[in-house]
């Protein structure tokens, strides 16, 4: 008996390994691809901080949606002093599911030292 392979059998067989890692390696990148969820709060703050030029003081909202991500983002759009007095906004951020910023709105402006009015049924 002869150790040595047909070529057309080592041929065929190299190749079905070649599928075999390159379809393992396509799993792995498109696993390791989708970022978790502190990644995308970390990308969506430093894309917000550089299209607007404010930095994010915090996130008040994060959810996944089918399009991605949206987020609302809470930023000092004009510091005074006293620091009660400070301008805040409310940004709605929306991300794809890679973590890219798609879409930004200003959605509130306010006082850093005032509350929300009160609504009906305590909330």
């Amino acid at each position: 008996m002869s150790n040595t392979k047909n070529p057309q059998e080592s041929q065929s067989s190299q190749k079905s390994q070649d599928s075999q890692n390159s379809s393992q390696s396509n799993d792995n990148r498109s696993a390791t691809k989708r970022p978790s969820p502190m990644e995308v709060l970390r990308q969506a703050r430093g894309q917000l901080a550089e299209l607007t030029g404010m930095e994010a003081e915090s996130v008040s909202s994060f959810e996944q949606t089918e399009e991605g991500w949206a987020l609302e983002v809470e930023v000092l759009e004009l510091e005074r002093v006293p620091d009660t007095m400070s301008l805040m906004a409310s940004y709605q951020v929306e991300l794809d599911p890679d973590g890219q910023l798609t879409g930004y709105r200003r959605v509130r402006r306010y006082e850093r030292g005032r509350s929300d009015a009160r609504r009906p049924g305590g909330r």
